[in-house]
């Protein structure tokens, strides 16, 4: 008998799409790499190589990949959620939603929550024995800060049934009605001033997105009764990038896309027009890679690299900050020089630190990895009997997107001294954080479990 992975990958249906399982694999592998490049780490704290040399801000119109990976989550999402409706017995749609809500948040949140469980009682334990300071007070706040994508994602999830049904009664439309949504709120924010409507583009920009998803899930992006195979692919790639352009050119839009350290408008927090074209252009460019892509993953050594790759890579995205950080603290234990960012020895010393990150990366996949793997295939009941599953279905993912949202922005610094972040308006601490995040999961878990028939 070969490996696992061996196993897995030689049991692949012919009809499955693998470029997606890569898209999800290479947009995750971007943002880690993107990540380690840009910290600019001192003795002082954190910085952000972008800042130190705005030269280089165009890189993130490459690097800046998150639009990919929620583009490949709507298809991901599209054909679960159909999937758990023939299945569905009759009558029993609110129970549906509860087992899908539940399905695509075990696998989100099982290595969410060990990677906040272990950070917090560390964190604890630090504060407690005195510690905080320096690199160690920065860490405690920035290994949280990417959970805004488990948040954002998690809404998507939530979402995803009455914007497929849009979806199916409207096709592009519904897409042209969110993307024409963002750019309302730019229009209210930037030209009428209104105050806080930019925070309504986290949905509008993100959900555009993720739309896309559902439009490639039916042959829609690449084929069309009009347009040849790659044609549609072309126009979105060419009319995202020369929008995303002359937004920047023309417009109050930064060139960076993602977030700058004091600037006063960010493409990223909250999400812009500008980066709703960025993200089409990037939608378009790896569907016009798709042929090609799918050549290369025929061949059984390159897919089963994929399919190990997919098996670790949240809980290598959850952990790989805490490896760059322990990289530049352990130097600092042992007095290793760190040069000033983007000097030369800096860009020397480059090579070896991503090296070590992506070493210690390596070793915390592999302590934490077992709890990445994928539950029981997810069925709705197999009677009618989860009226009422779906409203609470739907709250337990309110508090977990709550929750998630709010450690993000809090961190785990300040445990003692009671620190708390705005979320909404609303004061927001770590232990407050996760406790809602438990809770939303529990409150999933107990709508979307399955029944036996009575």
């Amino acid at each position: 008998m070969g490996s696992p992975v061996r196993v897995l990958a030689e049991a692949t249906p012919a009809t499955r799409d693998r470029y997606v399982d890569l898209l999800r694999v290479a947009s995750l592998a971007a943002v880690v790499l993107g990540h380690w490049l840009m910290a600019a780490v001192t003795p002082d704290g954190v910085g952000n190589l972008l800042a130190v040399v705005p030269a280089l801000q165009p890189l993130t119109w490459l690097l800046q990949v998150m639009p990919v990976f929620f583009f490949v989550g709507g298809f991901a999402h599209a054909l679960s959620y159909r999937s758990l409706l023939r299945k569905r017995p009759e009558g029993s749609t609110d129970s549906v939603y509860a087992a899908f809500l539940r399905a695509r948040l075990q696998r989100l949140l099982r290595p969410t929550m060990v990677f906040v469980l272990v950070w917090g009682a560390a964190a604890l334990l630090i504060q407690l024995l005195g510690g905080g300071g320096g690199l160690t007070g920065v860490t405690l706040r920035l290994v949280t800060q990417p959970l805004w994508f488990i948040g954002i994602y998690l809404a998507m999830v939530a979402f995803t049934p009455p914007l497929l049904r849009l979806h199916e009664r409207y096709g592009w439309g519904a897409f042209a009605g969110l993307a024409g949504a963002a750019a309302a709120v730019d229009v209210l924010r930037f030209a009428a001033g209104v105050p806080y409507v930019e925070f309504l583009n986290f949905a509008f920009v993100w959900l555009a997105v993720h739309q896309l998803g559902f439009l490639r899930a039916d042959g829609r992006l690449g084929v069309g009764p009009a347009l040849p195979a790659l044609r549609r692919p072309a126009l979105l790639a060419g009319g995202g990038l020369v929008g995303a352009v002359a937004l920047v050119a023309f417009g109050p839009y930064p060139l960076s896309m993602v977030g700058m350290p004091g600037e006063k408008v960010s493409n990223m927090a909250p999400p812009t027009l500008a980066l709703l074209c960025h993200g089409l252009w990037l939608v378009g460019a790896v569907e016009l890679l798709r042929a090609p892509a799918a050549r290369l993953l025929a061949r059984p050594r390159a897919w089963r690299t994929v399919v190990a790759a997919n098996g670790v890579a949240m809980t290598a995205f959850l952990w790989h900050l805490t490896a760059m950080l322990g990289v530049y603290g352990a130097m600092l234990a042992l007095d290793v020089p760190l040069p000033e960012p983007a000097t030369a020895a800096w860009w020397a010393q480059t090579p070896l630190r991503l090296a070590v990150a992506a070493a210690l990366t390596a070793v915390l996949v592999a302590a934490f990895r077992t709890f990445e793997r994928p539950a029981a295939p997810a069925t709705p009941p197999a009677t009618a009997t989860g009226t009422g599953s779906a409203p609470l279905a739907a709250l337990g993912a309110t508090l977990c997107l709550l929750g998630v949202l709010g450690l993000s922005m809090v961190g785990f610094a300040g445990l003692l001294e009671g620190r708390t972040a705005l979320l909404i308006a609303v004061p927001v601490s770590a232990p407050a954080a996760v406790a809602m995040t438990l809770c939303g999961w529990l409150l999933v878990e107990r709508a979307g479990r399955a029944r036996g028939a009575r």
